[in-house]
């Protein structure tokens, strides 16, 4: 059964004894239903601290949980002097959330989440504007391409920036996920989605323009997608990196396989297998320090003796991006390239509204530009 199958308890119904632990965990398990691993993972950050707080607090049945219990909560969060406005908000929102799913299970009074004053935040502070500019991105894959050409480093860069796609999503890729030649198109007659007669499918191969890489989710191999099968999709690449991949995986690649004997296009240099998230989003934050990438320090530190340099220390320069930040500035890229929010939403397996209000960040001087283009066509 659903969350939203629940019928809120009416007033006066005995409420029925839940642990707040127990409840947890129920919550999550709905939740994994219909949302990705990774919005399960960042829900259970976010509440996970409330549960313990009530636990500290000496409530073991959220029968006996009130208003008070959540003001203490909230203030002690506040007071803490260590968290930003839109942390809280997204905290503060996941765990009405959680309360709420307490009520539909008559273990919460009706009116416990209510008292849940959630900050509210304008569109600017909705709005994370930090992200990977286009003449950085271009600087790290000039600087790659001519020092460390078809590494493992330069690939990951390359399709960071140029498909948009998420961490988990390039990690997902295999080989037989890359159509670099007309070869490669073989692969495609098998695939269930292209289960058509024999002329039809001359008809569809014959219009695939190559290169391209193909984002598929392989939930039980250990290699989802964030949307799901909704999110798989074949991505046009440049002949540029498709050179790139094509002489990585012929003379560079690291050989393996992971545990399900899929040959993965990102190996791990520790152990044959699998490059991991946390693997890629060190790659993103190491390649994004200017000083690893022949720039100088715009921090005035030593690189001899600074502690971004030390390993797992790399997020502490304050220049390093993530993997979502180079994704953010992809979007913007493309949109200053003139590419539609329609067309880029499918590319990267978002939404138009997010691509418009979140993703895209308009470098102002060059999007006038563009809309002058436009202004000259109205006088044609």
């Amino acid at each position: 059964m659903r969350d939203d199958e629940y019928e809120a308890p009416a007033a006066g119904d005995e409420l029925i004894p839940m642990a707040p632990r127990e409840a947890f965990e129920i919550w999550l398990e709905r939740q994994e239903m219909d949302k990705s691993e990774s919005t399960v993972q960042s829900y259970r950050y976010r509440v996970r601290p409330f549960v313990e707080f009530l636990e500290e607090e000496g409530v073991d049945n959220l029968n006996d949980l009130n208003g008070r219990h959540v003001l203490r909560f909230d203030s002690m969060r506040r007071s803490s002097g260590d968290i930003q406005k839109n942390t809280l908000n997204n905290q503060l929102g996941t765990i009405r959330q959680y309360l709420e799913f307490g009520i539909r299970a008559n273990a919460v009074e009706p009116a416990v989440a209510s008292q849940v004053d959630i900050p509210q935040l304008s569109k600017d502070e909705r709005i994370n504007r930090e992200k990977l500019p286009t003449q950085r991105a271009k600087d790290i894959l000039e600087y790659l391409g001519r020092f460390e050409y078809a590494s493992r480093d330069h690939v990951l860069a390359f399709l960071l920036w140029e498909t948009g796609a998420r961490a988990g999503s390039l990690r997902a890729l295999d080989l037989e996920d890359i159509y670099l030649g007309e070869d490669d198109l073989d692969r495609l007659r098998y695939q269930e989605d292209l289960d058509v007669g024999e002329s039809v499918l001359e008809e569809i191969l014959g219009g695939v323009e190559l290169p391209f890489v193909y984002f598929r989710h392989r939930p039980d191999e250990d290699t989802p997608l964030k949307k799901k099968y909704g999110g798989e999709r074949p991505v046009n690449i440049s002949e540029e990196l498709g050179e790139v991949l094509r002489d990585y995986i012929w003379y560079r690649r690291v050989e393996g396989s992971d545990e399900n004997d899929r040959k993965p296009l990102l190996t791990s240099k520790k152990s044959p297998g699998r490059i991991t998230v946390s693997g890629i989003r060190i790659r993103a934050y190491e390649l994004t320090q200017p000083c690893q990438v022949g720039k100088e320090c715009p921090h005035d530190r030593d690189p001899a003796d600074c502690e971004a340099r030390v390993h797992g220390q790399q997020s502490r320069c304050p220049s390093v991006r993530s993997p979502h930040k180079w994704r953010t500035g992809s979007v913007t890229w493309h949109r200053d390239r003139g590419w539609a929010p329609e067309d880029i939403a499918t590319k990267m397996a978002t939404s138009v509204e997010l691509v418009n209000s979140v993703y895209d960040q308009p470098e102002k001087l060059r999007r006038m530009a563009i809309r002058r283009e436009n202004l000259d066509k109205l006088y044609e």
